[in-house]
């Protein structure tokens, strides 16, 4: 039993200073980001199914629109008020791709990659659910969360913060990006990379900074799915 503990100690302080070394030795400007959005049938990580997948790739303060992908995924849970949402219903749904092909069609973006997120833990749990469920080999991402990038500048200028003061769309109306389509998966990881090119002038982060500089707002992260 004591080898064990000290094993799994052992191995978490190898990957945690791993996972430290790859951001103290690599500079913004030398990392590809993916902007990943998943539009899901409820809230509730445990029991939700994905709908939608959207990405785009960027690199250098800059995306690459023909890099974009979108993918709907045949799902034949209930998809209780989310159509509402997303507009995607049951007959669309049944049209889509099967989870199981679109997540190994994306997934060769997540080695060597940064994912970006809006809500990094609830598309993370979502995401780990499905791999899973398909037996996918198991694969650790890092990940940088635009929504904690946004909590922390908010914490530093409120004590109480405001209602909804951290949606994607808020986060855009307060540097001044344009309006976007929500709740549709590629237009919210558009959205999401532009958000994320706008907080790192905000933070005064220039591409010549090393990705460690983001450490301490506590959004970058790393976690294994499958």
């Amino acid at each position: 039993m004591m080898k064990k503990f000290i094993h799994a100690c052992s191995s978490f302080l190898f990957k945690r200073n791993k996972f430290r070394r790859y951001l103290r030795d690599r500079r913004l400007c030398d990392t590809t980001f993916v902007a990943l959005d998943l539009e899901l049938t409820s809230l509730d990580a445990d029991k939700s199914q994905i709908t939608s997948m959207g990405y785009v790739v960027g690199r250098a303060g800059r995306m690459a629109l023909s890099s974009s992908g979108y993918h709907i995924i045949k799902t034949n849970g209930d998809l209780g008020q989310s159509p509402v949402i997303h507009g995607l219903t049951q007959d669309i749904l049944a049209q889509g791709e099967d989870i199981a092909e679109a997540l190994t069609a994306i997934s060769s973006l997540f080695k060597e990659n940064i994912l970006l997120f809006h809500n990094a833990r609830l598309d993370l749990m979502a995401l780990n659910s499905a791999f899973k469920q398909c037996q996918l080999p198991q694969i650790e991402i890092m990940y940088i969360d635009t929504l904690q990038l946004a909590l922390y500048q908010l914490n530093k200028q409120h004590q109480v913060l405001p209602n909804n003061s951290a949606t994607l769309t808020v986060c855009r109306q307060r540097l001044d990006l344009p309006v976007f389509p929500a709740h549709n998966a590629l237009d919210d990881a558009l959205a999401t990379i532009q958000l994320f090119f706008a907080q790192l002038n905000e933070l005064g982060i220039t591409q010549e900074h090393l990705l460690e500089t983001l450490l301490h707002t506590k959004a970058v992260g790393r976690y294994q799915l499958g």
